[in-house]
This record gives structure tokens, sequence and C-alpha cells, in this order.
């Protein structure tokens, strides 16, 4: 029986490279990426950043490590002005910092900015989320007192209340604890926003795909709650009980549930286990 069609609605750069990897094992995918990435507007962020890059490019880092929250962070945190990779993704290596990630994806992505693959530490593959906590059972034992460690995270901007609210509570609700974790150890925390994200603007031909995907047997694949939110804003009166989503983690399916999803299910956000949930399903 044919896998159904999956619906990745994750930004737009990700969103391709997943319908990509979908495709190269013979699942129709199509991108509806629900939240729009945009570099960082603020100027005091942008100053902040600029800071934390010339200080790992000249090998003075104050930081015990970096904490990227996602793939985007990574991506907007190593990028220069003229979109090459800047020199701090070449000069993490020759210092004593860390690079953190919460997942495969952000691993991955470090290692394409450059960063070599014994700087990066990741939550193990057993791990039964990739997450902030699974990653913190492999770091804690690197913060000492004092340490300072900089979260490299994006922020919302013009997200509806809703959209916001859930943010905080859910997505946000990781990195805190984390946060909480590196000052019991005595170390310091530091945030870092890299980039923003928005709600997108949809096009007729992307409300016609969602309002079809939520009636068809489509899977959508869910990796974001503000994203959720994004989608309910977008199509207000659209019902979800005949729609089925994959979450990639059990506070994104909460939310798919409260969002009236009528088959929601939950797997780690790796290619494979990924592509079994999605056979299963057909």
């Amino acid at each position: 029986m044919t896998a159904a069609r999956v619906i990745v609605t994750r930004p737009a750069r990700e969103a391709a490279h997943w319908v990509a990897q979908l495709g190269a094992h013979g699942i129709s995918a199509a991108a509806l990426p629900l939240i729009a990435i945009a570099p960082c507007t603020d100027p005091a962020a942008q100053q902040a950043l600029r800071a934390a890059r010339a200080q790992l490019a000249h090998q003075r880092p104050p930081y015990r490590a970096l904490m990227f929250v996602s793939s985007n962070a990574v991506a907007h945190f190593f990028a220069s002005d003229e979109g090459l990779l800047a020199p701090a993704a070449q000069a993490l290596g020759a210092t004593k910092t860390r690079a953190w990630a919460p997942g495969p994806g952000t691993a991955c992505a470090l290692l394409q900015a450059g960063i070599a693959r014994q700087c990066i530490d990741r939550p193990a593959p057993e791990a039964a989320q990739f997450d902030s906590r699974a990653l913190w059972q492999q770091v804690a034992a690197q913060v000492r007192p004092g340490d300072r460690v900089l979260i490299v995270h994006g922020h919302s901007r013009d997200a509806p209340a809703s959209a916001q609210d859930h943010q905080s509570r859910q997505s946000q609700q990781g990195r805190d604890w984390l946060a909480r974790q590196i000052g019991a150890a005595g170390g310091q925390v530091q945030w870092l926003p890299a980039y923003e994200r928005s709600a997108p603007r949809l096009s007729a031909a992307e409300l016609t795909l969602a309002r079809q995907a939520a009636q068809d047997g489509s899977v959508w694949l869910l990796s974001s709650a503000e994203a959720l939110a994004h989608l309910a804003t977008a199509l207000p009166a659209q019902r979800w009980t005949a729609a089925q989503a994959l979450a990639t983690h059990p506070r994104i399916a909460q939310a798919a549930r409260a969002a009236g999803f009528g088959r929601v299910r939950e797997c780690r956000p790796a290619l494979r286990e990924v592509l079994a949930s999605i056979e299963s399903a057909a």
C-alpha cells in the first residue's frame, strides 16, 4: 500500500531538505512552511551577534559552550553579511568552546558550517527524545562554577498573541529548563537572538493545499507548536478532525490534539523513524 502524502511544515530551507529526503525514499511530500525565518533586525541583537562572532574568530571565547536551539540558529550565527561562513566557524575548533545541539538536524547544520565533529555535543542516539533534557545528560559534566553558556535562539516577530503564549509555554520550555540546570551547576547563561520567526504569508495555492491536506489523508509532519498556531490563524474555520499528524515531540503532539487533529502520532525527528511512522500510516 502506498504511503500517504506528507505535508512538511518546517521553515522553507529545512522543509525543502525534508521533502528531498522523503522523495528519495519514495514518499510523496509537499512543503508548506508554517514559520517564516529572517535575520534578526534588532540593532542591539545584531551588535551582540557581531561581538560573539568576533570573539570566536579571534579565539577569545568567554564561553564554555554555545548552545544552538535549531539549524536556523546555526545558519544565522555563522553566516557573514556576505552570506559566507564567518571566520568564527573555523575558529571554534581551535578553542575549548563546545557546540551543543539538541538534535540531529542541528548537529548536521554545525557540521555543514565547518564545526569539527569532535567539538559537537548532542543527545545520545538512543535518547527517548531529542531535546534540551537529553542534551543535558551529555553535557552536564562540562559546566563548572563561573562558566558561561551562550544560547543562540530565535524570537517571534509580529506573531499572533495565541502563538506567542503557546510558544512561551511549550517551545521555550526546554531551553528555560536547560538554563536552570546550568545555573544550578554554577554556570551563567547569556541569550542571543540570531534570527526572527514570524507567521508566513501563505499564497492562494498554499491555502488550497492546506485545505485539501486537512481532508485527503495526508500526514502533517509537525515540528513546532508555533507553526500549528500559525496554521490555525491562516485557516480559522478549518476543521481538522479528518486530518492526521505526525509530531516530533510530545509537547507538539499535545498541541496538535488541542488544535483538533483527529489522529496524532509521535516519533523522534530522525529520518529513519519518520519514514517508519509514515509507512505505518499507509
